[in-house]
């Protein structure tokens, strides 16, 4: 079965150059992609994901739509 996951994450560059991104799969499971570029770790972070999930499935979700204030 295929599921669509929608999982907040955080992308910077370390001092070495690298990229790296980070997501949390549940409170326990935090998963990190690496690359050398952004879009190198977002894609890293996307295949480590994938790992985890058919290691140890996919997390329960809730979705909602909010409305968002404008900046």
């Amino acid at each position: 079965m295929r599921r669509q996951l929608h999982l907040p994450y955080i992308v910077g560059e370390d001092e070495d150059g690298t990229w790296i991104a980070e997501a949390a799969l549940t409170p326990d499971i935090f998963v990190s992609g690496e690359g050398a570029t952004r879009e190198s770790s977002l894609e890293d972070l996307r295949i480590q994901i994938a790992l985890v999930v058919a290691d140890s499935g996919a997390p329960d979700q809730l979705v909602i739509d909010v409305d968002v204030p404008e900046s």
